[in-house]
């Protein structure tokens, strides 16, 4: 199993509001294979979601879904540093409407 594994599970894990995956809005920060099993560390698009706690909860049953043999499964919420548009994947940034060659800071809230 690889970190790709993991990124590749959590995409079926969507943002609630936006209707995108956590990873394609670059909302995953780490996803490792460590000696205890899967760590991730997430965020939001701001630290004032409502869905932060659920879209944790949701990567975390994609992961168990997924690696149903691994011991620790451990996804933890972070806003430092801050999310920002610029870590959107490009099926991110397509999702949203955002062509190709438009300024990122046009996505900035």
């Amino acid at each position: 199993m690889s970190d790709s594994d993991i990124l590749q599970a959590l995409k079926d894990v969507l943002d609630p509001e936006m209707g995108i995956s956590i990873v394609d809005l670059g909302l995953v920060y780490r996803a490792d294979w460590t000696a205890d099993g899967i760590v991730v560390d997430m965020t939001t698009t701001a630290p004032t979601c409502p869905f932060g706690e659920a879209m944790a909860q949701a990567a975390k049953t994609a992961l168990r879904k997924q690696f149903a043999e691994t011991r620790s499964i451990r996804v933890r919420l972070l806003w430092d540093p801050p999310w920002s548009p610029e870590r959107m994947t490009e099926e991110g940034r397509f999702a949203l409407g955002w062509e190709p060659g438009d300024p990122i800071s046009e996505l900035k809230h």
